[in-house]
């Protein structure tokens, strides 16, 4: 169980608010039949990814194709951080949300106090959450890291950090995609929040080969 950070009351999420095997199984069959005969993948380091406890991924991010590639690359199932406004129309709340989003409104934060306290619960869990720190796409180059859940993430829970790279090179016919997953960073007080985050960073963009 995650240490150090606790939701006061439970979380009144709805039905559809919670993942739903079937429906993850079924995506990743459909978008392995719509991408790979398009992209070719290749996976490196998901052996050092923990296997029966929480943790943060965190990937780098180049493109929209990151996220379906990354649910595919991935040995455990996982629950994403996303943009609120992919969560408007009510079809698309209820079809995300079976995939394991949660909508996060980066620009006004307390609006999201529900989802931050639905991730807690699933990290408590033991599930493994997406973000991605850099909060927006950053074609072949790195972008900053976005600071706010990430440093209340890194200074109040007691969990492993999972940095990704992501990298795509066109030889056609095909898409070739790297993913390239780093070693757990473990958070200490000894380092503030600010150098973790950086250190994660960095690590990312050695993995993508941005450095």
């Amino acid at each position: 169980m995650v240490t150090g950070f606790q939701p006061k009351h439970e979380v009144s999420y709805g039905l559809g608010s919670k993942r739903n095997r079937w429906v993850c199984d079924a995506t990743k069959a459909l978008i392995r039949a719509g991408f790979f005969p398009f992209y070719r993948m290749e996976t490196e380091g998901t052996e050092g990814l923990p296997r029966n406890r929480a943790f943060l991924l965190l990937p780098k991010h180049q493109c929209w194709q990151d996220i379906p590639l990354i649910a595919v690359a991935t040995p455990r199932p996982l629950y994403y951080m996303a943009k609120h406004e992919l969560f408007l129309n009510p079809l698309a709340d209820r079809l995300l949300k079976l995939q394991g989003g949660i909508p996060l409104n980066r620009r006004q934060p307390l609006r999201s106090r529900d989802a931050i306290r639905a991730m807690i619960r699933f990290l408590n869990e033991g599930e493994g959450v997406v973000v991605f720190p850099e909060g927006a796409y950053y074609p072949n180059r790195m972008g900053p890291g976005k600071g706010g859940i990430l440093k209340l993430i890194i200074s109040r829970l007691a969990l492993p950090l999972v940095p990704v790279g992501i990298s795509y090179h066109k030889r056609a016919p095909k898409t070739y995609v790297k993913i390239a997953f780093g070693n757990p960073i473990y958070p200490t007080k000894q380092i503030s929040g600010e150098e973790t985050l950086n250190r994660v960073m960095k690590t990312i963009q050695d993995l993508s080969g941005l450095s």
